[in-house]
């Protein structure tokens, strides 16, 4: 590994960050940025190979941190070139001579994991660094032999990692960065158990971690928590920190066919929990039934129930065991839940001042939230005058097709099986031998095939949609306070409770 060109500052210093001339939120004491023909010779033979001709933003900003060795999270959006951002600098730290795996990138789907991994591959060239995809639905064989071979990258998914590393496939004993590829993604997915049983394969020795997302709700603050240490905050979202900012989105549809994008909408974005706007008590009780007939959990909050079953309803609201919640603004008033993280509106409010109290129901007390609603075309037009009025960046969405969310659900549903059956002993899996021969039976009789999707859809439906849990460990409240950033004389100052991150250790 390369010597580090810079010595760490104190935790004090990383805790203050300002807003550079780039519009980029940094560290105070921030590295500056890079340009490619400053980079070692053989990084820019490395990016000619992809035909770079220069740095994208967060990467000009990301490398010299990464190579200096600071844990980093990094708020960056798909697309903006956040792959290079951590791969160049990975193959500067990397000993080629050590057959092992020195930097283990996590990514929630395989598509990802392959493309990174093949940029590995091409920008590993110049060092002669091997690069390893390593995810679900193939065999182990390839993937065990590019591990013996002493693949120096793997990016693989977690669920797929674990596998390796709990048949002793895949050692971690050499490893000096894990990358968290956008983390909250991975978390949506259903992977925070396996990256918490993969920390305890980690080397005893401290490692750097970078975590990319392109939000940072609490649930991903959570697990930089445990997995960084002392992070540094690089942000590249135009002055605006998202994890102290409600986005605001809009999908077109159809007027006849808003509730079936209503139902894509929920499952591409998994919120935990949501609060859905209706105008009227007849709508709301049409979404309730919609939504609880596709098996979510949803309830409604009108003037038409009575007070015990208001109260009832409310209970559950508060103590975090509902996840949708069907209401009109009057129904919702005096309402508060610190922790949702979406409002939808199923249709602009009649007034647009009642958008305003909509959209305040998330994003409280500094935390990420985001507002979606659902428009039709003369809808649309209302929309943008409240946009306009109150100034709201409103971005336009693609709703997504039955296709979309086919694969979203099946790559969730493979992580949960393959979660699941990791937890089986060895008596357990003698037992399932006995459907053997039925699953080979099954799967090769095109008749059968109801059968198999009725199975998959009712394990879905009770894993995903099922009340509300709690979903991570570590409720306690050490965690990255970066809800607590606020501006001050033109910057911005990050306000930690306290230096309560943990060097990586094995647990």
């Amino acid at each position: 590994m390369k010597e580090k060109t810079d010595n760490i500052k104190t935790s004090e210093q990383q805790n203050s960050i300002h807003i550079s001339k780039q519009n980029i939120i940094e560290p105070e004491d921030s590295l500056p940025q890079v340009k490619l023909l400053q980079l070692p010779k053989l990084l820019q033979k490395a990016a000619k190979a992809l035909g770079w001709t220069s740095l994208m933003p967060v990467q000009s900003s990301t490398i010299p941190y990464i190579l200096n060795g600071r844990d980093l999270m990094v708020q960056s959006r798909t697309g903006s070139g956040k792959t290079g951002a951590f791969l160049l600098p990975i193959l500067e730290r990397i000993d080629p001579n050590k057959k092992a795996c020195q930097a283990l990138v996590l990514a929630p789907t395989r598509e990802l994991a392959k493309q990174v991994a093949k940029e590995a591959e091409i920008l590993g060239g110049a060092y002669n660094i091997r690069s390893i995809p390593v995810y679900g639905g193939v065999g182990y064989g390839p993937q065990t032999e590019a591990f013996n071979k002493g693949a120096h990258i793997v990016v693989g998914t977690p669920g797929r990692i674990l596998d390796h590393l709990l048949q002793r496939t895949l050692v971690l004993d050499k490893l000096e960065i894990l990358v968290f590829d956008e983390a909250d993604r991975m978390l949506s997915m259903g992977f925070y158990p396996d990256m918490k049983r993969i920390q305890s394969f980690l080397p005893k020795k401290s490692i750097n971690v970078y975590m990319f997302s392109a939000t940072y709700p609490k649930a991903v603050l959570n697990l930089a928590d445990q997995f960084l240490n002392n992070p540094q905050v690089l942000s590249l979202s135009q002055n605006i920190v998202h994890v102290v900012d409600t986005e605001h989105v809009y999908y077109v549809v159809e007027p006849m066919k808003k509730d079936r994008g209503l139902v894509r909408i929920i499952e591409m974005e998994n919120p935990t929990q949501a609060i859905i706007f209706c105008n009227t008590r007849a709508q709301v009780h049409y979404v309730t039934v919609i939504l609880q007939r596709f098996g979510y959990d949803a309830d409604e909050l009108s003037a038409d129930l009575s007070q015990k079953a208001r109260e009832n309803v409310l209970l559950r609201v508060r103590n975090g065991s509902l996840r949708f919640l069907v209401a009109t603004d009057v129904a919702a008033r005096g309402i508060d839940i610190p922790d949702l993280s979406h409002v939808i509106l199923y249709e602009p409010p009649a007034e647009s001042e009642a958008y305003i109290h909509r959209a305040g129901r998330t994003g409280r007390a500094g935390a990420s939230g985001e507002v979606i609603s659902l428009v039709f075309n003369m809808e649309r037009i209302e929309l943008n005058k409240i946009a306009k009025q109150y100034e709201i960046d409103m971005v336009e969405r693609p709703l997504p097709s039955d296709g979309n969310v086919a694969e979203i659900v099946s790559q969730r549903i493979i992580a949960f099986l393959e979660a699941k059956l990791r937890s089986k002993d060895r008596l357990q899996v003698e037992r399932m031998k006995r459907f053997d021969q039925l699953a080979k039976s099954l799967s090769q009789e095109d008749g059968a095939r109801a059968i198999i999707t009725m199975l998959l859809d009712d394990y879905y439906q009770k894993t995903l949609h099922s009340t509300p849990t709690a979903s991570y460990e570590n409720k306690k409240e050490k965690r990255i306070n970066i809800q607590g950033w606020t501006e001050k004389n033109s910057g911005i100052r990050n306000k930690r409770r306290g230096t309560n991150s943990k060097r990586l250790r094995r647990k």
